[in-house]
């Protein structure tokens, strides 16, 4: 089992998940966050932490596409380990539907 990000998370962006993080696997893009599913240990202390509800167990039905999301952007996207504010509009976006189609960004983020 692994933790990953869902929709939620994008054109939000809270990164309090990423301080409590004992092994660094969140990666960072413009306006969403990835954890690398083979990296992550399964020890879910991210979960609680994140005010916008976006990180799941992948055994939740209906996460496949989530997953594979994740490592892909995981992939090409920097390490993120230090807490940021979330973006501008976060507090508009968080809990809108669809936000995949309607925001998401292949641009990677900063890091840290």
């Amino acid at each position: 089992m692994t933790y990953v990000v869902t929709d939620n998370c994008i054109a939000c962006k809270y990164t309090d998940c990423v301080e409590v993080c004992p092994v660094d696997c969140f990666y960072e893009g413009e306006n969403f966050l990835a954890i690398h599913p083979d990296e992550c240990i399964d020890c879910g202390v991210c979960e609680p932490e994140c005010p916008a509800d976006a990180i799941r167990p992948d055994t939740e039905p209906g996460l496949e596409n989530w997953v594979e999301l994740n490592r892909k952007y995981a992939e090409l996207w920097p390490v993120i380990t230090q807490r940021r504010d979330p973006l501008p509009e976060a507090s508009d976006r968080d809990g809108e539907a669809d936000k995949l189609t309607k925001y998401f960004s292949e641009a990677p983020g900063e890091g840290s």
